[in-house]
């Protein structure tokens, strides 16, 4: 008697789920009563500085002279920290060294942007604190630091939408964008309900990608499908090749709107589940990162596009507290999400409290829905790496805060001045939701710095802004 294919589909995937629950079992208990493993996810928006803010991270807990900011440092508890092979053989290893001696070495420079999912583990000796440190010797804590695009992160929202439902939000959105005007022409002048033709189904999906980066580019937050602006090996393939379509009844089941909500369902199916399942579901302790002064440079639009764009990725996530039984039986959820600034050292330290409260502000919505779950979060404005000096200014009988550097493309030395952020966040996030077209009687610059030459003394890592105050929040409890 033969099975039908989707009897055995169904079989297939009761089976694998059963084993997947069987080794999270396994792996929690090991986890619990031995060896405690803290699986932190780094994701962030684009030019957030995520390679920067691992990279950093490891060197200085491999390094701890500038880590007081972690109490089991400052505690003299940490013992050793060192690298060891990753837990999953399956996924590519974060590039720690390669980096490292990019931004550290002769010549330094940024290493190159996140592209793909990649994982490193680093384990420390840790002795307890308090009446247990004198009755247990050193145990071993596990950092597995799972390194993602944010771009990818967006695209979660996608499962719980329809075709058409995406497609009608993302053409209302490219009406009020230069950058989606060819996009839209050509759309105009495409016959949807015609019968599918590759080649009139990838000049769609190849004009839409170039809106996708164009609105990247311009400061916009919002551009799903992720993998259409980091394909990897997934290049040219029909999964990346659909666009939004307006929807249309008397399209037949051939018809070019037809196919592409297929190739938009098995997008989901195949890219987006696979991704929640293997990576994302397993992640307890978050940071996202966020080039705020990126936006504030951009205009009022984008900056609301950026807290619109926080929103969303917290519902991405679930949020709550991970009790022993509730994480053997799968319900594992993210206990602590950090909303980080990054870029601290384009700001003398006299405008940092404006910039923390503006990240403050500009996370509200979504810390507070994360609180109400029952997790914990915190907004922290910060620099993985110092690539400034301060100074003051005279000008104008008055001492401008200024910070000092190398520009990224000249390599020259130049000092900056970006403008002074207001004390209320709601003289930059009012204009914001009212969709001002430039903010009123003031001006925010920007400067690309390259990193600094550094000589470290022995048992320091790179120089920093708040770093180890990010690490206390994220994993110090475990410590």
């Amino acid at each position: 008697m033969r099975r039908a294919p989707g009897a055995v589909l169904i079989i297939t995937q009761l089976a694998d789920n059963l084993t997947r629950g069987v080794e999270a079992v396994g792996d929690t208990i090991s986890e619990t009563l031995f060896e405690p493993v803290i699986r932190l996810g780094v994701t962030g928006l684009a030019r957030a500085g995520k390679t920067v803010f691992i990279t950093s991270l490891v060197a200085n807990l491999l390094d701890r002279g500038r880590m007081t900011g972690l109490v089991a440092e400052a505690e003299g508890r940490i013992s050793a920290a060192f690298l060891q092979p990753q837990p999953d053989d399956t996924v590519p290893r974060f590039e720690f060294e390669d980096h490292l001696h990019a931004l550290t070495g002769p010549n330094p420079h940024w290493p190159d942007s996140t592209r793909a999912v990649s994982e490193l583990r680093l384990s420390l000796r840790v002795r307890p604190s308090g009446l247990l440190g004198g009755l247990q010797g050193p145990r071993t804590v596990h950092l597995d630091i799972i390194d993602y695009p944010g771009e990818w992160l967006l695209d979660l929202g996608l499962l719980d939408k329809s075709f058409a439902e995406w497609s009608a939000e993302t053409l209302d959105r490219l009406e009020g964008r230069a950058e989606g005007a060819a996009y839209l022409d050509l759309v105009r002048a495409t016959d949807v309900s015609a019968a599918r033709d590759e080649p009139v189904a990838k000049a769609l999906a190849t004009r839409f990608t170039e809106y996708l980066n164009n609105a990247r580019d311009a400061g916009y937050h919002d551009c799903t499908p992720g993998r259409f602006l980091l394909p990897g090996d997934l290049a040219g393939s029909p999964v990346l090749t659909f666009a939004p379509l307006p929807e249309e009844a008397g399209a037949g089941r051939r018809s070019l709107l037809r196919e592409m909500e297929r190739r938009y369902e098995a997008y989901k199916a195949r890219v987006v589940r696979p991704f929640f399942r293997d990576h994302f579901a397993r992640i307890d302790r978050q940071v996202v990162l966020v080039d705020v002064l990126g936006a504030i440079h951009q205009g009022p639009r984008a900056v609301e596009d950026m807290r619109r764009a926080m929103t969303d990725i917290l519902a991405s996530f679930r949020p709550g507290r991970n009790a022993f039984l509730s994480r053997i039986l799968g319900g594992k959820r993210v206990e602590k999400i950090l909303f980080a600034a990054t870029k601290a050292d384009h700001l003398h330290h006299q405008q940092h409290p404006a910039f923390a409260s503006i990240m403050d502000a500009l996370t509200r919505d979504a810390r507070d829905r994360a609180r109400f779950a029952g997790a914990e979060t915190q907004a922290m404005a910060l620099a993985a790496l110092r690539a400034t000096t301060e100074e003051l200014r005279s000008h104008g009988g008055a001492d401008l805060p200024c910070v000092r550097g190398h520009l990224k493309d000249s390599g020259k030395a130049a000092a900056f001045y970006p403008g002074e952020l207001p004390q209320d966040p709601t003289v930059l996030l009012g204009p914001a939701r009212d969709g001002a077209d430039s903010w009123l009687g003031a001006d925010y610059g920007m400067m690309a710095f390259a990193p600094a030459p550094l000589t470290l003394k022995p048992g320091d890592g790179p120089p920093h802004i708040r770093l180890d105050r990010a690490a206390q929040f994220l994993f110090g409890d475990k410590l």
